[in-house]
């Protein structure tokens, strides 16, 4: 109740209507990325205030409006440079103290030296609020962009990609090599003290603390392979080694709900052993390996100790395109996001948490309707 209290307005964004005009001696035919795009913000807010004079006010004037605003404007201009020389209405992402006073967060009533908006500021928030230049918006940012130091222009589609692409490593490294295993142990392994060391150890494995894979991982992956630091790739492999006791159990016990019978049928009509269990056992037992498969992803996507062991807590802005680039998990950027010091980096902490309790919910209750879906009662 608490996160979903504190979470729902990050899904909002306080953002500032601007009168921005695009003037041409700004601009050259090479320099469009590196134009004062900060100049055209702060000459649109002294036309909105032209009584605003002294240096220290005009910087507090300019502090309303979110650092990152400018790049806004250059992304616009880089996607249309046809705008160049023309005057718009745009919205603008607004300070995150800005956003916490319109949210309620800052109390006006605390003594001036005690908050970061002084009492000019807030009159201001109030003259651009009467005047409908001051909105609350849907959060899109918060779904589109990747990790910020400033928290209105922070989110979290940086993490998800990080999670989505070292959750498909995992997925497709433990399904086969965990179903491969459980067949192996269950229809041909010989009954011995090898096979059975073997399966005292996948049981205990299946007990060991998640960060014991990341120092694993550490050692070996990053120290002994060289492979690259906070790339999805490595933290695939760790959480691959983490999920495969699961899935095999998983699996076993899946194989184990077949009857015998089914197998004595198959060898009655001359089926081989690998026919038979390719062609009958399998099938009948994979709701359950999926099952098994999907509840291990499940725990992977939640776990962050074995990740931060290697690398997977570093600031990372830009959004992973693939498996060796630097990135980061949704769990990361939640621990990241709740040691910040910013206001606004709480609400987003607690939205963040929602994303991924919904994420976890999803595959749970996927994993529950394949079982109900394909489960056959002998």
């Amino acid at each position: 109740v608490t996160i979903g209290a504190n979470g729902w307005t990050a899904f909002q964004q306080t953002e500032i209507l601007l009168d921005i005009h695009f003037d041409r001696q700004q601009f050259t035919a090479d320099n469009l990325s590196n134009a004062n795009y900060p100049a055209l913000i702060k000459k649109s807010m002294l036309t909105m205030f032209p009584k605003v004079k002294g240096r220290s006010d005009k910087r507090k004037l300019y502090k309303l409006v979110s650092s990152g605003a400018a790049y806004v404007l250059q992304d616009m201009v880089m996607r249309d440079s046809g705008i160049i020389g023309t005057s718009r209405k745009i919205w603008l992402p607004a300070d995150d103290e800005v956003d916490m006073l319109l949210k309620g967060h800052v109390r006006r009533d605390v003594p001036e030296r005690d908050r970061r908006l002084n009492d000019k500021q807030i009159q201001w928030i109030d003259q651009l609020v009467a005047a409908g230049r001051l909105e609350k918006k849907f959060n899109t940012t918060f779904f589109t962009a990747g990790d910020s130091r400033e928290p209105e222009l922070a989110g979290i589609r940086g993490a998800v990609a990080g999670s989505f692409l070292t959750l498909a490593v995992t997925l497709l490294l433990s399904f086969p090599i965990g179903v491969a295993a459980a067949v192996y142990l269950e229809e041909f392994s010989p009954r011995n003290r090898w096979i059975d060391l073997v399966e005292v150890n996948i049981n205990n494995l299946a007990a060991v603390p998640s960060i014991v894979f990341g120092l694993l991982g550490l050692a070996v992956f990053l120290n002994v392979f060289g492979m690259p630091r906070s790339a999805p790739l490595v933290g695939g492999l760790v959480l691959t080694l983490m999920t495969l006791p699961t899935i095999i159990i998983a699996s076993r016990a899946s194989l184990k709900s077949v009857p015998p019978s089914i197998r004595e049928a198959a060898f009655g009509i001359g089926a081989s052993k690998m026919q038979t269990i390719t062609h009958h056992v399998l099938p009948l037992a994979m709701p359950g390996m999926m099952t098994g498969t999907i509840i291990g992803m499940a725990q992977a996507l939640g776990e962050t100790a074995p990740l931060l062991m290697i690398g997977m807590v570093a600031f990372i802005v830009d959004v992973p395109s693939s498996l060796t680039d630097p990135a980061t998990v949704l769990p990361v950027q939640i621990y990241l996001w709740a040691d910040a010091p910013e206001r606004a980096f709480v609400e987003r902490t607690s939205a963040a948490i929602m994303v991924l309790l919904t994420f976890l919910i999803s595959m749970n209750a996927v994993a529950v309707f394949l079982r109900r879906k394909f489960e056959r009662r002998w």
